[in-house]
């Protein structure tokens, strides 16, 4: 990770919701998922918080590594219908080696849908990799 990366780093990043990112295919195989509103779900919300993370992140990743999410804590207190416009602002509120902890919010067309604390490590992808290789050979 680039000495550069320092606490304070924003970011804003935006998708379009779609049908295939609402509650029902989040576990199409589960009857309980399917009777659920199409409504923009946590689970893909989250993902879409932690992209925003690793978007922000790009520039300051070396050759070969990527970053992992550790830890989530959000709030999801609105729904999101599909076509509507959500954007995440991310705001890099620690550094400590290559842990990074950030500040998001998320936002639809209207309202605040949530918000949270989200904490990512840098890793060398060939050696986690190779960790989880390992993990299967046991």
């Amino acid at each position: 990770m680039k000495k550069s990366l320092k606490a304070g780093l924003e970011g804003t990043f935006s998708i379009t919701v779609t049908k295939e990112k609402t509650v029902p295919h989040v576990f199409p195989e589960s009857d309980l998922f399917q009777d659920m509103p199409e409504v923009f779900a946590t689970a893909f919300m989250v993902g879409f918080m932690e992209w925003a993370c690793m978007e922000a992140l790009r520039p300051y990743l070396d050759e070969g590594e990527c970053t992992l999410g550790t830890m989530i804590n959000v709030t999801h207190q609105a729904a999101t219908p599909p076509g509507m416009n959500v954007t995440a602002h991310v705001k890099c509120i620690e550094v400590d080696g290559k842990r990074t902890v950030w500040e998001i919010e998320a936002r639809d067309e209207i309202e605040v849908i949530g918000k949270g604390t989200h904490e990512r490590f840098t890793v060398n992808k060939e050696k986690f990799a190779a960790r989880t290789a390992a993990k299967k050979a046991d």
